[in-house]
């Protein structure tokens, strides 16, 4: 029996979709390339929300069968809303993985965790042999903390040591993020904290040098990954 939900059915993305129409094309290009029987990985964001329409829509005409693994709840609801059958890194490795990013300099590093999902973005990133991380022109940049901070997902009771060591590797501003929806910071998925990060300069060892703090889960640092970035 399924659930007759009107939570579901009602369920809508929460924000503007900016660049609507490039992130269309892209998201077209992405749902070509799903296979039947594939495994995807299904990052976060608007523009992996526009590509689930157009997955949903070839599943449904073409009936084929695949499964996803989201990297968050939000896209966890709309691949239930949208009929796409979820599985987890228990049953499945990903075949591909479609994302988006915050920033990505000319070495295709990259810095994500804007939507709080970074940890699992991350693990599932390095789970799956192809990655596409879809941008447009905004999110180009010279080097990488021009536009934004970068995100550390910390364990509560760690964030006073954190900050401290973060200030050591040479943070020059950190600030808790707050919530919008509800009062007081914003609580990740795994029941942490999130601070945003400001760094003069990003070099290539940053993010092991933030990852080897105690109390830190994951940064939105992506350095030298395996990526290949698709403009919108």
């Amino acid at each position: 029996m399924n659930w007759q939900s009107d939570l579901l059915k009602n369920l809508a993305w929460s924000d503007t979709i900016i660049n609507l129409e490039g992130k269309q094309k892209v998201a077209d290009a992405i749902a070509a390339k799903v296979k039947d029987g594939d495994i995807l990985g299904v990052g976060s964001g608007s523009t992996v929300y526009v590509a689930l329409l157009a997955i949903a829509k070839r599943i449904k005409e073409e009936q084929l069968t695949i499964k996803a693994i989201p990297t968050s709840i939000e896209i966890s609801l709309f691949c239930s809303k949208l009929g796409i059958p979820l599985t987890t890194l228990y049953e499945n490795k990903p075949d591909w993985l479609f994302d988006g990013a915050d920033e990505v300099d000319p070495k295709h590093s990259l810095i994500k965790g804007r939507g709080g999902a970074m940890f699992k973005e991350k693990l599932l990133i390095s789970s799956s042999p192809v990655n596409y991380i879809i941008i447009d022109d905004s999110k180009q940049v010279k080097k990488l903390g021009t536009n934004f901070p970068v995100p550390i997902e910390v364990f509560p009771a760690a964030l006073l040591h954190v900050e401290d060591e973060l200030r050591k590797i040479g943070a020059t501003s950190l600030l808790i993020r707050p919530a919008k929806g509800k009062d007081g910071p914003i609580i990740t998925e795994n029941g942490n904290m999130v601070l945003d990060a400001h760094f003069d300069d990003i070099d290539d060892d940053m993010e092991i040098k933030i990852k080897s703090i105690t109390g830190v889960i994951e940064s939105g640092l992506f350095i030298n990954y395996n990526v290949d970035i698709l403009m919108a």
